[in-house]
């Protein structure tokens, strides 16, 4: 089905796990993007797909997840991959069941032609579907445009994930300015 409005010539489509390996292009696009905006170490690009081809096999055992794919002409230009959780979730007021978009990308040479909006409004429509209304989604720390297009379509900040990457560092148990509940 081709979506949007007429100057865009991309259609959507609604794929199986059979669709996986065709996403890798993308995904090593959005893995580099990453690198050039969010706080690093990164593994080895090499490592990035296999691992992250692991998530969306196991993702996609669930009958109802799913993944939605944008093609212009024959040439895959975006997707998104969507997992689906039991709920209810035990701080938010989220019902039964609850989506996450596991992965959104489109091709940087097609950013900013409303692709992205286009894939949500799929992934949207899908969740209405199944009568499920909370969508979460991750995003990088330095990913500005993603906050301000994410927040566009109404979805806010959540929860801020940190990180330590190796042991923790030497901390004096009498400084004062370290309180476990702030």
């Amino acid at each position: 089905m081709s979506l949007g409005p007429p100057d865009i010539d991309v259609s959507i489509t609604f794929a199986s796990s059979e669709s996986i390996d065709a996403l890798e292009p993308l995904w090593l696009s959005l893995f580099d993007h990453h690198a050039t905006v969010g706080p690093g170490p990164f593994i080895d690009r090499r490592q990035s797909w296999p691992a992250r081809r692991r998530l969306y096999r196991q993702v996609l055992s669930d009958p109802d997840a799913f993944v939605v794919l944008a093609h212009r002409a024959e040439k895959l230009v975006g997707y998104a991959l969507v997992a689906l959780h039991e709920g209810p979730d035990d701080t938010w007021p989220t019902g039964d069941r609850m989506a996450e978009v596991e992965t959104l990308v489109v091709a940087k040479s097609e950013r900013g032609q409303r692709i992205g909006s286009l894939l949500l409004d799929s992934v949207d429509a899908r969740l209405e579907e199944l009568n499920i209304s909370s969508l979460f989604i991750g995003v990088m720390a330095g990913n500005d445009d993603a906050m301000r297009f994410y927040g566009s379509r109404g979805l806010q900040p959540s929860i801020i994930k940190l990180m330590r990457l190796g042991p923790p560092p030497a901390q004096s148990a009498a400084d004062p300015d370290v309180r476990p509940n702030d």
